[in-house]
């Protein structure tokens, strides 16, 4: 294992990670980054400098010895062990994350016994989930309870278990691929975002140590043996001073007036600070809170509790937070009370906002800068016909290996449907010659269960951005409708690409991607004006989901073409009408939803000719909102 003295760089990640360590109370860490930046190795890592653990003796759950409320108690005996890293795989189902009933024990002796998950397995150590962002809803939600309740609670099949479960929770991820639900996020204790180094010295170190450890990982290892040592002492030893840090109501003021002054919801950020804090200044060796440990715990706990949009850049301004504690000096010695800070709160009024840089021109007739979005709403549900088989998420129905168990089969399904394969099996137990305990079993007597849940989509945009769409208050509808829909598609967990046709041809604005807040800001850069090359749009929307195909033919795909139905340039030649009426049989097997963008008490209904050529559903701008839907309902 690659040494954790050894890495280079990455200050910020280090100290996120020692601080927890010291103080597991914190919460985790959250690590977002570009590919190729050491997160997973650093982790791995940390496991080696954490202190060893007496744990009771056979106890599946390495509790500390004479615990009483664990579900192997009474213990006989301690013994000695490092504390483990547990991996959670993102593949990972329910039953191997909190654990499930022991069937080899209820089908051979009849009894009901627990078989621990990995909640089990990461007591009192790490437990690192790669690409959490990648990890289904339930099952980040499962383990970040957990983490905050340091016990796990199983109720399912007949079996109810509670056991300790304190770890200390990291989670990697590639922003690019996808970000967190904002709740989730603020469920971390602390993030971190890694980058790369630019500086040719680092990047030169990286490789040298990296080499050098590829060739001989025994000698490097040892190398940084002393390093590693002293570190892992230094985390024993703020382990121990701890409880001795005083933290002075000067620096909870101080606390308080930072998070008022950043806004940010609810009260779990400050007691993140607060015990970031703590464990800073006991790292350093001292006996009480200073600014300087609040700074640092700010820095780290409150970037992703900015965010008040998922298409928000999370991150602290550094002028915002020198300003931040520059206010919240003011109020740190001041006293609590009537006479103490004023109604505006502890921050003393709003952060400055960060100034933004010249806008460009632009303004040419024909290339024309896309207008703000109008204000977003709460989307309709759009989603894919039939039953597929595509990734965990909230759009379609699908086939899954969660959700509701609709029947069983001795063929297709996931996962054993117990009470059928019981009742299929019980009628020949006398003919088997069962008498004691338990039932025989033979394999015609297994049964699948078939489950369904909801799955994820490829939602595919196509937007007419010429000049017949160019009006500004149409395209300012048409950019918000779109803002709304990719919020949607990022609830619910899709994968999402861009294409808009304007002048003579189409372009891939955004490429399928799992990352909406990019789709999002591609969209703010999107020029306008020019002819209209529909059949150009529909065609290029074939081509990215054929290749889509091959890349996940399970993943269903949903185009939604935003446009008036004008057609008045074609890159194939022919009548530009009659050209995009062709192209559109080539999506005669993909979902279609045609958003109708035409305006004013004159229309033409060009877009639902549209819709009819691609057997889709038509719909217009302004039914897309779910308000809308719903009034119209009551109304009838």
């Amino acid at each position: 294992m690659f040494p954790f003295s050894a890495v280079v760089g990455h200050d910020d990640l280090r100290l996120a990670l020692l601080l927890n360590a010291v103080h597991p109370g914190i919460g985790g860490v959250l690590v977002r980054g570009e590919k190729g930046t050491a997160k997973s190795t650093i982790v791995r890592a940390l496991a080696a400098l954490l202190p060893e653990l007496d744990v009771s003796k056979h106890c599946r759950f390495g509790c500390v010895p004479g615990t009483t409320d664990c579900p192997d108690a009474p213990h006989d005996g301690s013994e000695r062990r490092p504390a483990r890293l547990v991996e959670l795989p993102v593949g990972a189902t329910e039953d191997r994350l909190v654990g499930s009933l022991d069937l080899e024990k209820a089908l051979t002796e009849g009894v009901r016994a627990f078989q621990p998950g990995l909640l089990a397995a990461a007591h009192r150590g790490v437990l690192y989930v790669d690409e959490v962002n990648l990890l289904h809803d339930h099952l980040v939600d499962l383990l970040l309870d957990a983490a905050a309740m340091g016990r796990a609670h199983v109720e399912r099949e007949g079996v109810s278990v509670s056991h300790p479960s304190q770890f200390l929770l990291v989670g990697t991820m590639n922003p690019e691929e996808g970000e967190l639900r904002p709740q989730l996020l603020d469920r971390f204790g602390l993030t971190v975002a890694v980058k790369a180094a630019r500086d040719v010295g680092v990047r030169t170190e990286v490789i040298r140590r990296r080499l050098a450890y590829e060739a001989d990982p025994v000698a490097f290892a040892a190398k940084w043996k002393t390093e590693d040592a002293n570190l892992k002492k230094q985390i024993t030893t703020a382990r121990g001073n701890l409880k001795q840090v005083s933290l002075p109501d000067s620096e909870l003021r101080r606390i308080a007036a930072v998070c008022a002054a950043f806004e940010v919801d609810g009260m779990r950020a400050d007691l993140v600070v607060a015990r970031a804090a703590t464990a800073h200044a006991a790292w350093r060796g001292a006996t009480q809170v200073e600014e300087l440990d609040v700074e640092t715990a700010v820095r780290l706990a409150l970037p992703h509790r900015r965010r008040r949009d998922p298409f928000d850049e999370p991150g602290i301004e550094e002028q915002q937070l020198e300003d931040a504690m520059r206010q919240a000096a003011e109020h740190a010695d001041e006293p609590d009370g009537p006479d103490g800070p004023d109604d505006d709160g502890p921050g003393g009024g709003e952060l400055p906002e960060p100034q933004e840089g010249p806008a460009g021109n632009g303004n040419a007739p024909n290339d024309r800068p896309a207008p703000e979005p109008a204000p977003a709403f709460k989307a309709r549900l759009l989603e894919v016909p039939g039953v597929g088989e595509g990734a965990p998420g909230k759009r379609s129905r699908a086939r899954a290996r969660t959700g509701r168990i609709v029947r069983s089969s001795k063929v297709d399904g996931a996962g054993l449907h117990l009470v059928d394969t019981l009742t299929n099996a019980a009628p020949h137990q006398q003919s088997r010659g069962r008498s004691g305990p338990g039932l025989l079993l033979t394999a015609a007597d297994l049964r699948k269960a078939v489950r369904e849940g909801k799955e994820s989509n490829l939602i595919l945009f196509v937007v007419d951005a010429s000049g017949s769409m160019a009006a500004r208050q149409r395209m300012s509808a048409v950019s918000g409708a779109v803002v709304s829909l990719l919020r949607d598609a990022y609830q619910r967990r899709d994968k999402v690409g861009v294409i808009t046709f304007r002048g003579r041809t189409a372009e891939v604005a955004l490429p399928p991607t799992t990352s909406v807040d990019a789709a999002a800001t591609r969209l703010k850069k999107m020029r306008t004006g020019g002819r209209t090359p529909l059949a150009d749009g529909i065609l290029k929307a074939h081509k990215i989901l054929e290749i889509e195909r091959l890349r996940d033919p399970r993943k269903r795909p949903l185009v939604v073409l935003l446009t008036d139905g004008r057609a008045t340039s074609s890159g194939l030649g022919g009548d530009p009408t009659k050209d995009a009426l062709k192209a559109a049989n080539l999506l005669e097997q993909t979902a279609v939803v045609i958003v109708d963008c035409e305006q004013g008490h004159i229309r033409l209904g060009l877009a639902q000719k549209v819709a009819e050529a691609l057997k889709g559903t038509c719909v217009r701008l302004d039914q897309l909102s779910a308000d809308h839907l719903a009034g119209v309902v009551r109304a009838a």
